[in-house]
């Protein structure tokens, strides 16, 4: 291995394409400091904007890798290395990436999207696709939740975006919706006024709207009533165990009673009689279908055929009509000699 020549050969390069590797230096820290303080521009503007800071990490993490392709680029240019060729290689590494990455990109399209859509926050509980809890972290590809037994759930975005979400903890209030199912013999006004009272009794419940009880169905074994009342987001859950109990002690309390389904059963002594028709089912009779129509087909058709056989028809119809004939004429002529003969009988006697 020749180590002269090879020093020989990078010594040349240095000395023809010295302002060339100036420049290249020059363009590389002038690039770098020029993209910092562009992102920081950036950085502070979007800080000042209600975006999420998911989201601006998110632009400014691909405006950066934007920017610093560009200056590689631009660097690789001013060396001499031919930059088509370079841009044709990336694409088609983005185009592999992308079919291989499918259901990342439609991921990070939909985290987008609920980012910027604003549907829940961090500390929401919501339920989607039969999945529920609190919502811990939201990022560009997944969702996570933590369900009350402390499970956590991760879920893709376009599983989010693309299924219904219920979203309980949005608003700052909720309704807690109540059934309770009594005896008919019950006094209706007594159970209303015991479950208003529990559910007034709470501090956690607002007096405005007023707690809401009335008798909804009348069911086969029991008289059911609904009530609701309005209370924080957060104190939901305390106050519907609250409510709970306390009606379940009342009605203990005041001797009404949660009935068990009733069924009513009879004993039937009537004869049991069925019906029916005493004539059995009527003999088969074949319905007269008309003749089937001979499709012909004029690229296969042999017309030679087709002649002979309608000449055939013909001359079966030909030779069928004098016979009806002849035998008319010769009835009539029976009729003629036999009527006669009747005459002559008659004159003898």
């Amino acid at each position: 291995m020749d180590f002269k020549a090879i020093w020989e050969s990078i010594k040349n390069f240095f000395v023809t394409n010295v302002w060339n590797i100036v420049l290249f230096i020059a363009v590389l820290i002038l690039g770098i400091i020029i993209i910092k303080i562009f992102l920081n521009i950036i950085k502070r503007i979007l800080n000042k904007t209600k975006m999420e800071k998911i989201t601006q990490n998110f632009l400014c993490a691909s405006l950066k890798f934007v920017l610093y392709l560009i200056l590689v680029l631009v660097l690789f240019s001013i060396i001499g290395i031919n930059v088509t060729g370079i841009i044709t290689a990336l694409s088609a590494i983005l185009l592999a990436v992308g079919m291989a990455l499918e259901s990342n990109i439609a991921n990070l399209a939909n985290g987008i999207v609920i980012v910027s859509t604003h549907m829940f926050k961090k500390g929401d509980y919501i339920t989607v696709d039969g999945k529920e809890g609190s919502i811990v972290e939201i990022n560009f590809l997944f969702t996570t939740l933590v369900t009350p037994d402390n499970k956590r759930i991760t879920l893709p975005n376009s599983i989010v975006v693309n299924s219904s979400v219920v979203n309980a903890g949005a608003n700052n209030k909720r309704r807690v919706d109540f059934t309770f199912s009594v005896a008919y013999e019950t006094d209706v006004e007594l159970v209303k006024k015991i479950v208003t009272d529990v559910m007034k009794s709470n501090g956690k419940i607002d007096l405005e709207p007023t707690p809401f009880c009335r008798l909804k169905v009348l069911n086969s074994s029991s008289i059911d009533f609904f009530a609701n009342c309005w209370c924080d987001t957060s104190d939901y859950w305390d106050v519907y165990y609250y409510v709970i109990e306390n009606v379940y002690n009342e009605f203990k309390r005041n001797k009404i009673s949660i009935p068990y389904n009733q069924l009513e059963v009879r004993n039937r002594t009537d004869k049991v009689v069925m019906p029916f028709e005493k004539a059995k089912l009527q003999a088969r009779v074949e319905k007269e279908r008309p003749a089937e129509k001979t499709h012909i087909d004029l690229e296969t058709a042999d017309f030679t055929k087709i002649f002979k056989k309608n000449n055939k028809k013909d001359s079966k119809n030909a030779e069928k009509q004098p016979k009806t004939k002849e035998t008319a004429a010769q009835k009539v002529e029976e009729t003629k000699e036999t009527k006669p003969a009747k005459k002559s009988k008659a004159n003898k006697k």
